[in-house]
This record gives C-alpha cells, sequence and structure tokens, in this order.
C-alpha cells in the first residue's frame, strides 16, 4: 500500500452482534474476530477492497472514521499540527508490527493514521 491510501474504516456501534447481523445482511460483508482481536470484528467487502472494524462506541468515538496509511505516524503528526491540526491519540500499537494514531483536521474532523511493517526482513 502507497503513502495515503484509506487502509482502514472503523465503524462505532453499541451493539456488536446487532451490528454484525446488520452489515453483514445488508451488504454480504464477512465480519469476524481475528485471533488476537476478540472484542473486535473486523469487516471486509465482496469485492476485498474494503475493509475495516466495528469499534465500541464511546464519548471520544462516535462517528466512523478512516485511516490513512503512512510512511511515519511521528513525522506526519508533527505536520498535522504545523498545518492546524491537533492529535487526539498518540501513536499507539496495534501489535509488533503496526501501529495507529488519530488526529482532528482544521474543521474538527476526526481522521485515523496507520502505520505497518511491509518488510520483515
Amino acid at each position: 500500500m502507497a503513502h495515503g491510501d484509506i487502509t482502514h474504516i472503523d465503524i462505532p456501534v453499541s451493539n456488536m452482534e446487532a451490528a454484525t447481523e446488520f452489515y453483514g445482511t445488508l451488504f454480504g460483508w464477512q465480519i469476524s474476530e481475528p485471533p488476537g482481536f476478540e472484542g473486535y470484528p473486523m469487516w471486509s467487502t465482496p469485492n476485498g477492497v474494503g475493509s475495516g472494524g466495528l469499534a465500541p462506541r464511546s464519548e471520544d468515538f462516535t462517528q466512523p472514521r478512516s485511516y490513512i496509511e503512512v510512511d511515519s505516524i511521528e513525522v506526519t503528526l508533527a505536520l498535522i499540527i504545523k498545518h492546524g491540526g491537533t492529535v487526539l491519540v498518540e501513536k499507539s500499537e496495534i501489535d509488533e508490527t503496526s501501529w495507529w494514531a488519530a488526529f482532528a483536521d482544521p474543521d474538527g474532523n476526526a481522521v485515523g493514521l496507520y502505520e505497518g511493517v511491509t518488510n520483515m526482513d
């Protein structure tokens, strides 16, 4: 995946079972909880292009959030601040090869960042 690609979309839900049934039935999404991600069902679209997760709704997470892949979360967050955005969530580990963060753009839109190691040589 190239720098700047939309790589993942989280949808906040208050009832995981109902949301899984809703999206799976309506759109034919394959939804499952991969090992290590219990309580966080991940979905993929029938054509395999779209993917994301169903995440617990919270006071700070009320709208779907797209994640943009970047080469460096640290560098990107510094540029976001320089250009009028704010950091919502600092760089956080997903697993030993990937991280995420979140920011608000100058209009207040929450957007996520994703950084992953693509080659483990």
